[in-house]
């Protein structure tokens, strides 16, 4: 009778969160969008709670797509977008940003290329223009480029070299993927950092940076009419030009378990079991990608999940222990899962131990109010994620970035609704197995006597 009483609460949390979901003016009744004639989509979210908007630029380019000899570039360009136009000097656009009483940034992942600008709506015209102008005309001054391939070093030594996890992260995705391009770090190789030229920077600029390999999303208070206008008005004049071909990119077929060990100071092992993992292709016709969503939820998140309990609290076999999986993105999937050894305990431990727990499940399943937990915090995450306009531009992009419709939204939510016990229990049988796993172990080296430098603040 207890275990029926909460599984009851669970479904009336559950229920509670759907129909908030479905109730939010935000939510799911537009977007609306238009495709201009160079092929620039605009894609346009009205949300009318607060006098303010994001807009935000996505290009698909990211590090999945640069050559050997030239890892880093993506990131490299990112940093020079912000070096001026023939009519904005270097460093004037996020003083004009500012200017505006606006906020802005930009980031580059395995993916994607994109830059956003929050503002109050009022200025949303002048960040439309700001963004259309280095679209097409920005300034690759060499003199520029040589200080800020200086920085780009300089950040890739404080985030990745300086970091023992990084490292860790950055060594395992090496060795995970033998040929495509996800083996190769966002920021690049320190090497081809060190040889990069302004002419690289240029021959990327002018490969990807072209209206009809972007999109634009806008969310705030704003009226989606207007907002075509003024796309028309400053992104429209912008040619289409040809883009490269991409060539497919297939992992091959993993046959057997890879491990690698990374030395570094640091104060506790890590452990990082990885399993490639399929991700979400046909929104309709795909199960495992929801399954394997639901399996983290019920392993990691909260503190009555599987890891929490048993590995932290009951075994005390791990001081932390988590999971990882991103069901979105162009290539290959890796389910994670990560954490470090209790004192006492060793990392082949603790790698039993996270063995242990998916065998159980692979034998026993999971049980109904497990499942209801992880419906309901899924759920909740994407409830609460509509109350930010970034986190709403956010998922729209990465969504259309990842090659899934950004129209698809509730459907994924209701295919996570739709998972059953059994789909949970096949998926950890199907895919958690040893020729299709990578293990990475952090073993900690002395720290030195002087502290670590912490990373600095960068435009990421």
């Amino acid at each position: 009778m207890r275990e029926l009483r909460r599984i009851g609460w669970w479904g009336t949390l559950l229920a509670a969160l759907m129909a908030a979901l479905s109730a939010t003016p935000a939510a799911f009744a537009n977007p609306y969008e238009k495709q201009l004639a160079n092929g620039l989509r605009v894609i346009v979210k009205e949300d009318h709670r607060a006098p303010t908007a994001v807009h935000m630029v996505w290009y698909r380019a990211g590090s999945m797509d640069e050559t050997n000899g030239t890892t880093g570039v993506a990131h490299l360009l990112e940093h020079m977008m912000f070096k001026g136009t023939p009519s904005i000097g270097a460093g004037e656009f996020s003083r004009l940003v500012a200017a505006a009483g606006g906020r802005d940034n930009a980031f580059t992942s395995k993916d994607f290329t994109a830059y956003f600008q929050q503002v109050p709506k009022q200025k949303l015209e002048q960040m439309i223009q700001l963004e259309a102008d280095r679209m097409r005309h920005l300034n690759l001054d060499p003199k520029e480029f040589e200080q800020e391939i200086k920085v780009v070093m300089e950040e890739r030594r404080l985030r990745t070299d300086d970091q023992p996890q990084a490292r860790l992260f950055e060594q395992m995705g090496a060795v995970a993927f033998q040929a495509h391009p996800y083996r190769v770090p966002v920021i690049g190789w320190m090497n081809d950092l060190e040889a990069m030229t302004v002419q690289d920077a240029r021959d990327w600029y002018e490969r990807w940076y072209e209206p009809n390999n972007a999109f634009v999303v806008i969310v705030g208070d704003v009226d989606h009419d207007d907002v075509f206008r003024l796309a028309e008005k400053y992104y429209g004049p912008l040619a289409a030009r040809p883009l490269p071909a991409r060539k497919p990119q297939v992992e091959p077929t993993q046959t057997g378990t890879r491990r690698l060990t990374v030395k570094a100071p640091a104060e506790l092992p890590v452990v990082v079991m990885a399993y490639k993992v399929p991700v979400v292709r046909d929104v309709e016709k795909d199960v495992d990608p929801y399954a394997l969503e639901m399996l983290a939820a019920i392993l990691d998140g909260h503190d009555a999940a599987r890891f929490s309990r048993r590995l932290v609290r009951e075994q005390r076999l791990a001081v932390s222990a988590g999971t990882g999986y991103d069901a979105t993105s162009r290539g290959p999937g890796l389910f994670y899962l990560l954490g470090s050894p209790s004192e006492g305990k060793t990392p082949a431990e603790l790698e039993n131990g996270f063995r242990t727990e998916i065998a159980r499940i692979v034998a026993d399943g999971v049980s109904t109010e497990e499942l209801a937990r992880a419906r309901a915090q899924l759920v909740a995450n994407q409830t609460y994620k509509l109350d930010s306009m970034f986190a709403q531009a956010m998922e729209i992009g990465q969504l259309e970035t990842s090659g899934v419709p950004y129209t698809a939204n509730k459907r994924l939510i209701e295919k996570l609704q739709e998972v059953t016990a059994e789909q949970v229990q096949a998926a950890a049988k199907k895919y958690f197995v040893d020729d299709q796993l990578t293990v990475a172990e952090l073993d900690p080296q002395p720290l030195p006597d002087t502290p670590r430098r912490r990373p600095a603040a960068t435009r990421h």
